[in-house]
């Protein structure tokens, strides 16, 4: 069978994330069934057209406005394919209404007030209200989404049919348990894209308010991005001096020696999809302190394999980490056992099977009707 994802991005562009990661994990495991498989993204700068990536037909076309329009063109060329997967990134690519196959609509999270993050209002205003269109506008087209806060957020907009299927990670957890009591400095890590979304500052200020409250903490910041130097900035209060590291984007035997070493990976994003580094971390034996939101309420669960603080504050960040450094040593290497054995049942040997197995199921489905609102 012939399977094409349509995506903003591919693993080449360097706005790409953990959504393409997982997007190249599908993909790659669709290609090792023996199906023909093609990614349609958008061009930037310096890329090809067209080329080969790790054995993936990656097509390139158009930006922000055109994308759609020359995805058109590029398919009306094509040989015809089984299933088409429309990945939803705030805008859709409409295909259900040109491909003339079948189509499911693939989404990470519902932004929401992402936009607000991003754009001014009205423009915030709009993004959320055409959001919330597209999802009725797509409600009879079965969907695809990592979490279960998504879905529901997506069956209150309307949507008829939702699938859960949980992302996988490329990250082996550790053989065995290392020894890590819980003791200071307490050490914090945040891996994320440097983004306003991400809130990032959050994990700044909670840092600030644990060493007020004389705690001697260390906060590592991995990632890059748009928001970089006002963290910078941020950091260089004098309480913080020497206690705030940057190292920019890091490869990943890095990033997994620096989570490992971590007590808490701290993710304080206003919404994700799934959470992906919750469950990087895991794998090495960290959890994760994470705020109430979708996606991080569903990659953690509280008490577990991780704390989920009160409410999306640094404050509460802070008070979270607290009351466990209060606590028994057994209280965190239980959170410590239960994060890494449940990052187990998330390798993509495990997860793998089942999402090919649907999206096999869906290029099979009944006989193509034409879309209407």
């Amino acid at each position: 069978m012939r399977f094409l994802m349509l995506n903003w991005r591919d693993p080449k562009n360097p706005m790409s994330g953990g959504a393409e990661r997982v997007t190249l994990a599908y993909l790659s495991g669709l290609r090792e069934r023996g199906h023909e498989v093609c990614w349609f993204a958008n061009d930037f700068p310096g890329a090809a057209p067209e080329e080969l990536f790790q054995k993936i037909a990656v097509v390139r076309g158009g930006g922000r406005g055109s994308s759609v329009r020359r995805a058109i063109q590029w398919y009306r060329r094509q040989a015809p394919f089984d299933l088409v997967i429309d990945q939803h990134h705030g805008i859709p690519w409409y295909a259900p209404w040109w491909s003339g196959t079948h189509c499911v609509a693939y989404i990470h999270e519902v932004l929401g007030p992402i936009w607000s993050a991003f754009y001014r209002w009205p423009t915030s205003a709009i993004g959320q209200w055409q959001e919330r269109w597209t999802h009725w506008l797509y409600r009879k087209v079965p969907f695809w989404t990592p979490s279960e806060s998504t879905r529901r957020t997506l069956m209150a907009h309307g949507v008829r049919q939702v699938t859960v299927l949980p992302n996988g990670t490329d990250t082996t957890p550790l053989p065995s348990l290392d020894s890590k009591p819980l003791q200071e400095p307490l050490r914090l890590i945040a891996v994320s894209r440097l983004a306003p979304n991400k809130r990032v500052d959050h994990a700044v200020e909670a840092t600030l308010l644990l060493v007020q409250r004389g705690i001697d903490v260390q906060l590592v910041v991995a990632g890059a991005g748009e928001v970089q130097e006002s963290l910078r900035k941020l950091a260089q209060r004098p309480e913080l001096a020497g206690r705030v590291t940057f190292t920019g984007k890091i490869p990943e035997p890095e990033k997994n020696e620096r989570l490992q070493r971590a007590h808490f990976l701290v993710h304080t994003s206003m919404r994700e999809g799934w959470g992906l580094n919750v469950i990087e971390a895991n794998a090495m034996g960290t959890p994760a302190a994470v705020y109430p939101v979708g996606g991080l309420v569903d990659s953690t669960v509280d008490g577990e394999t991780g704390l989920v603080t009160r409410e999306e504050s640094p404050a509460a960040l802070a008070e979270s980490l607290m009351a466990v450094l209060k606590g028994t040593p057994e209280d965190y290497q239980r959170l410590r056992r239960n994060a890494w054995t449940r990052a187990k049942t998330y390798q993509w040997s495990e997860v793998l099977p089942r999402t090919c197995d649907w999206l096999e199921a869906q290029a099979k489905g009944s006989p193509k009707v034409a879309f209407r609102p």
